[in-house]
């Protein structure tokens, strides 16, 4: 994990049991994941199932403005966007899952396994303001169906969740006013999205359940589902 409370993930461990446990890890340090990867190790054996979860977007990569025009003045465009937010979150979102993969995968090539990575709906469309965490996330897109092509030899699958909107800490602010009155923004994905509503994270947990029954989807690799009410399929006419 990156930037998450240990405490928290700890207690969650402790109450599902013997099955779980916490693990300190920092996911763009090799020498890190090698580490938790030992921890896992020693307390389950080898490892055949990975989810690569970690990721986000830096407001120094990020826009005020959804459109730039020529008298556009006294807001953070596109020019002022920084190179450090930038390399921040390619680096969170992809440097990432490469390295998680790289160390923990080596345990699947002789016994197989089942990698899932999670995109997001920029890598279908970009959403306006976000230059860097659209273009890193169709690069998640990309960088599993490579990993499927690579590993499909060693009867490992790989594929990817793309959420679509749901309501979460990360963006309660951008999709509520204080007063708890949908913002502009809520307004415009509510409109795109068919069914009218944000998702619920069971949604994302059944899609993660099916990926991860070889049973239920043995047969599919190489594939991002999208979890989002039609967002991805609805051209706005």
């Amino acid at each position: 994990m990156l930037d998450i409370n240990y405490d928290a993930a700890k207690k969650y461990a402790d109450e599902i049991g013997e099955n779980a446990i916490a693990v300190k890890c920092n996911c763009l340090d090799k020498e890190s994941i090698k580490a938790a990867k030992a921890e896992v190790n020693e307390k389950f054996g080898k490892v055949n199932f990975l989810i690569n979860g970690a990721g986000g977007n830096n407001p120094k990569a990020t826009c005020d403005n959804e459109y730039m025009t020529p008298d556009t003045e006294g807001v953070k465009d596109f020019f002022a966007l920084e190179e450090s937010g930038l390399k921040f979150v390619f680096d969170l979102n992809i440097t990432s899952a490469f390295l998680t993969t790289q160390v923990f995968a080596e345990d699947m090539v002789k016994t197989g396994g089942n990698i899932i990575n999670v995109s997001s709906m920029n890598a279908y469309r970009p959403l306006t303001k976000i230059p860097a965490y659209s273009a890193a996330k169709a690069g998640i897109s990309n960088f599993t169906q490579w990993l499927a092509v690579h590993f499909a030899p060693c009867n490992m699958r790989c594929n990817a969740i793309a959420p679509g909107f749901f309501v979460t800490k990360q963006n309660k602010d951008l999709l509520f006013n204080a007063d708890g009155t949908p913002t502009e923004r809520t307004g415009k994905i509510l409109n795109a999205t068919p069914m009218k509503k944000f998702g619920e994270i069971s949604d994302l947990i059944g899609c993660l359940l099916w990926l991860s029954d070889d049973t239920a989807s043995g047969f599919v690799t190489g594939t991002v589902i999208p979890v989002d009410g039609g967002f991805s399929a609805y051209s706005g006419v």
